[in-house]
């Protein structure tokens, strides 16, 4: 009997909670020749089936917002509850890396532990965030206070690829920071990988353009390729920041449409 036949699928689902207007030439290395608009979108994502439920990033707060120049929609953890999720209640987080519109609103999750790669905490807390192009996407205060978890024993350190549940996976790739990890979760359309901040935007992989903002090139491009393997196709490989992620994905209501998109169903 084939793996699948035995693992209950997730519900998958992206919640958009700010968004920035930008141009084409700020979301790939060396800018864009045809620059024009093409603005970013923040997201967290919610995994979920009869064993549990797991957030993916924690998204960042209202004070960075105006900090970054970010219009915010609605706290990511306060949209959780849209989809009948109480934050307070979330046991298990998973943090893709550390930088600000991904660990922000950490404390928000009292009873969370939270899944981390080795790696990104020991490239935000070491030599590298000594130069401003390195340090510049993380915010300092969300680093110091993912230590003092540490301290508290509330965070589980991943070195590489680890099953984290039936289903459910997360897989260091690095490139766009030392450290940053894929999700890989069975669904009932197969398997998805999200890719957050591995490929921003669907054209940064399928055109091989890498975002800007990298600390290995290398490294975001083998972790395209990467992602291709563990996902069932491209139509399965969901990137972290495209507006078009709302537009290919139906809504799990007519209330939610633009806000909340259901990434286990089949995108148009």
């Amino acid at each position: 009997m084939d793996i699948e036949n035995r693992l209950e699928p997730f519900e998958v689902f992206a919640i958009k909670y700010a968004e920035h207007r930008r141009t084409a030439a700020s979301n790939f290395l060396g800018g864009d020749p045809h620059d024009g608009p093409m603005p970013m979108d923040y997201f967290i994502w919610v995994a979920k089936n009869s064993a549990g439920t797991w957030v993916i990033d924690t998204g960042f707060n209202a004070e960075t917002a105006v900090e970054r120049g970010r219009k915010l929609i609605r706290c990511p953890a306060q949209s959780l509850a849209l989809l009948q999720i109480d934050s307070d209640l979330v046991e298990n987080v998973i943090v893709t890396h550390l930088h600000y519109d991904h660990i922000g609103n950490f404390n928000l999750f009292p009873s969370a532990r939270y899944h981390l790669q080795d790696q990104e905490m020991v490239f935000a807390t070491g030599r590298h965030m000594a130069h401003k192009c390195a340090h510049e996407a993380y915010n300092l205060e969300d680093v110091l206070g993912m230590v003092r978890q540490v301290y508290k024993g509330r965070v589980d350190f991943h070195d590489g690829d680890k099953t984290l549940a039936p289903g459910l996976s997360v897989h260091l790739v690095g490139g766009h920071t030392m450290g940053l990890q894929i999700v890989r979760i069975y669904t009932a359309r197969g398997w998805i990988v999200l890719a957050s901040d591995a490929s921003h935007y669907y054209r940064n992989f399928i055109e091989d353009r890498p975002f800007p903002i990298v600390f290995d090139v290398d490294d975001m491009i083998i972790g395209w390729a990467r992602m291709r393997e563990l996902a069932d196709s491209e139509q399965h490989i969901v990137p972290g920041h495209d507006p078009e992620v709302l537009r290919k994905y139906p809504a799990p209501s007519h209330e939610l449409q633009g806000l909340i998109c259901s990434l286990h169903e089949v995108p148009c």
